[in-house]
Formats: structure tokens, C-alpha cells, sequence
């Protein structure tokens, strides 16, 4: 059954007879797999709260679950033959509702945003329950929409750049995939570390990566950067469309290749022969060192999130929203974004914000 057939209310406010409205799955597959429906409202425990959800994002990680693939993720989350999972969605913005008992940071009516990954996901909905740890407020001059936009992604760039790739004052930077959710975050917060930033896109999403203000942008239709003369102290590679070493060539000395996402071959190679590679990348002559690959697996934490408020309620970062849908549209949305149509993110509107 698709989205648009599903049997379910259409109005936009949650059902009064202790129900809402989701987007759930009971196999793997493809975005027909996604329906809205009716679903019991999730009640607190002493340590969740209760989010009514105003607006999510879709990730990467929303379909490969709905996927399982690569496989070695169905043990990851608890199902092998049909997945433990059944509503999707981990970026997320709403309105807190109700706290349980052992809550101490959150009140009913507190506008807050999180990354749900490491705690069931479950933000294509419209209520969600969620320990605290996974939410901090929303700053008061950002909507729903755009906090949503903010927590997997700019996560992901923050850790792939920060902490994976060690990025230093006037580095030589290059973000593979700069038009996306994690490379549109990249470019910024490369920027905000005093790197120069060069920005690799294809040709119609160039307007939008200029946008960010990188220092080089870089036409991946007619520019392979892997074959000019420039060496890069630090590549973030969240498009994943080749093998690894194909960018070896490109690092200088020392520096380091980070994979951000991809297939499950491109992280497999990654995380399996990434020291291997590493060793035999070797520079050579005078300016010789160890060329590093790493792959990135992101932490979600509460202190990371703090930084990303602190950073959007600065204006340091601003997710670029490509397209927006309803939340019956979720399918399409990720059909959107495994097709690589997706400029920035794809934001999914669950609830009014009145």
C-alpha cells in the first residue's frame, strides 16, 4: 500500500482517541514499503519525554533501514529477516508534551531538537518518545524546520572534520559531495575552522554550494580533482561514488582521506582495509609521510548538540533546505533522496507549528 492510499485521517492534528498518524514498514524493501498509518500515541517512561513533532529530516540512514542493506546493519537494530524498527526517522524538532518522573532538564512546552538514531528512531510520526540525553532547546529565533534540518548531518561533518580528519587553521580541504545534507555543513564549518575550502558538486547544484562560500568550487562534470596537480591535506568524501584509493593520489603528505557514509562496499573497504592503505600510500622524497584513510562512525552525544545550537543560533551554520514534504510523502522523500536529488535536506512537515 503506498502513502497516499493508506487508510488514515488527513487533518493535520493528532487523533483525540489516543492514536496518531505514521509512516511505518513491517519489511524491507523499497519506498512502497513506507505507509501512513494509524498507530498507537507511545506513552513516557520515568526517563523519556514526550515530543509532539513538528517537523524531520530524512537521512541516509532512513534508507538503508528501510533497505536492511548493507546487510551487516539488520543485527545492528534487531532485524534480520523483518526489521525490529518500524517507524523511520532520526532528525527531528517538536514540542515537548510530557516528561516522566526521573526527567530533570526538560518541562512540558519546551521546544527542543534531537538526533534519534541511537534510540529507536521513530520522528515520521506524529508524537515521539525519547530520552532526554538525545534533545537540547531549540533556539528561540530558529523555526522547527530548519532545527530538524540541523542534527545528523551538521553531526556528521562536525565529527568527520573535527575529530576523524583533525582539521587545522589553513589546511588545504576539499569536501567531496558539497551540495548534500553532511557537505553542505562540511563546507560551513570547514570555513569556521580557517581552512581553505575547495568544494566538489556536479553543474546544476553549483549556484546552490556557491551559496556556502567556499574558497575553489569545483564542477565534478568536468574536473576529476583526483587528476589535477593540487594535494589536499584533509578530503571528507560524503559522495562515495569510487573505490578508495582512486583518491589517494589526491592527499598530500600526511594527510587524510575521511569516508562519510557511501555503500556498504565503499565502508567495508574503509573500515577493513583502510590501515592497509594507509601503509602503502606512503609519500616518498623529501616531503614524505603517511597518507591516512579513516572512516567515519558518528557519536551522537548531547555536547555535540549543544554546539551545533550554539553554532545555528549564531548564524555559524544554516542548513540549506532543498525540498520540503508532508509527512505522507515520506516515500517520496526517500525516493528523493536515494535518486542523489536532493539539494541540502529534504524536510519532512509532520505538525503546524502554532
Amino acid at each position: 500500500m503506498s502513502a497516499s492510499s493508506a487508510p488514515v485521517a488527513q487533518n493535520d492534528e493528532p487523533d483525540r482517541d489516543g492514536q496518531m498518524r505514521a509512516i511505518a514498514q513491517t519489511e524491507y524493501g523499497g519506498p512502497e514499503v513506507l505507509s501512513l498509518q494509524r498507530v498507537p500515541k507511545p506513552v513516557p517512561n520515568d526517563n523519556q519525554v514526550l515530543v509532539r513533532v513538528h517537523a524531520a529530516a530524512v537521512t541516509a540512514g532512513d534508507w538503508h533501514l528501510m533497505r536492511g542493506k548493507p546487510l551487516f546493519i539488520r543485527p545492528m537494530f534487531g532485524g534480520v529477516r523483518r526489521p525490529k524498527i518500524k517507524t523511520l526517522g532520526s532528525d527531528m524538532a517538536g514540542t515537548v508534551e510530557a516528561v516522566g518522573s526521573a526527567v530533570t532538564q526538560l518541562q512540558p512546552g519546551a521546544a527542543v531538537f534531537g538526533d534519534l538514531s541511537e534510540c529507536g528512531f521513530g520522528a515520521f510520526a506524529e508524537y515521539v518518545c525519547v530520552p532526554e540525553s538525545a534533545l537540547v532547546l531549540k533556539p528561540e529565533q530558529v523555526d522547527f524546520e530548519v532545527a530538524a534540518a540541523v542534527p545528523g548531518s551538521a553531526l556528521a561533518a562536525l565529527q568527520g572534520l573535527r575529530d576523524v580528519g583533525q582539521i587545522q587553521p589553513g589546511q588545504r580541504v576539499l569536501i567531496n559531495g558539497a551540495s548534500g545534507g553532511v557537505g553542505s555543513f562540511a563546507v560551513q564549518m570547514a570555513k569556521m575552522f580557517g581552512a581553505e575550502v575547495t568544494a566538489v558538486c556536479s553543474a546544476h547544484k553549483m549556484a546552490m554550494v556557491r551559496s556556502l562560500h567556499p574558497d575553489h568550487l569545483l564542477d565534478s562534470t568536468q574536473t576529476d580533482f583526483t587528476q589535477t596537480d593540487q594535494r589536499y591535506d584533509l578530503i571528507l568524501d560524503t559522495a562515495a561514488y569510487r573505490l578508495i584509493w582512486d583518491y589517494l593520489p589526491a592527499l598530500a603528505p600526511q594527510g587524510t582521506y575521511v569516508l562519510v557514509g557511501g555503500g556498504g562496499a565503499q565502508f567495508l573497504q574503509g573500515m577493513l582495509l583502510g590501515p592497509l592503505l594507509s601503509k602503502l600510500s606512503d609519500g616518498q622524497g623529501p616531503a614524505k609521510g603517511q597518507r591516512r584513510v579513516k572512516c567515519l562512525a558518528t557519536q551522537p552525544n548531547q555536547a555535540d548538540l549543544l554546539t551545533l545550537r550554539d553554532l545555528l543560533a549564531a548564524g555559524k551554520i544554516v542548513p540549506f533546505i532543498g525540498q520540503r514534504y508532508d509527512l505522507d510523502e515520506v516515500p517520496k522523500a526517500i525516493r528523493h533522496l536515494e535518486a542523489r536529488q536532493v539539494m541540502g535536506k529534504a524536510v519532512i512537515r509532520v505538525a503546524p507549528t502554532a
